[in-house]
């Protein structure tokens, strides 16, 4: 007698593959629940900090602040870049 290494043989490795793949999305759940679960999309219920200016912006305000710009020219950039003066 065989006991088991008969004609189910083929199937055993796909039962393996499964078992891997299943242990492995437990563990990536894990860490997505325990390390905060942050989404990427940037939605509601996403974590981290609250965003400030752009880099944009921040490069405009050295430049005015440096003197390089006017005033008039600093709102006019603000206003290009769709942000609050």
């Amino acid at each position: 007698m065989m006991w088991g290494y008969g004609g189910n043989m083929g199937w055993t490795w796909l039962f393996g593959l499964l078992m891997l793949v299943g242990i492995v999305l437990l563990v990536v759940l894990a860490v997505r629940v325990f390390s905060g679960g942050s989404s990427r999309s940037g939605g509601p219920g996403a974590t981290g900090p609250t965003p400030g200016p752009s880099r944009a912006r921040q490069i405009l305000d050295e430049r005015y602040a440096k003197g390089e710009l006017t005033a008039e020219q600093h709102r006019e950039q603000v206003q290009v870049l769709g942000e609050n003066p």
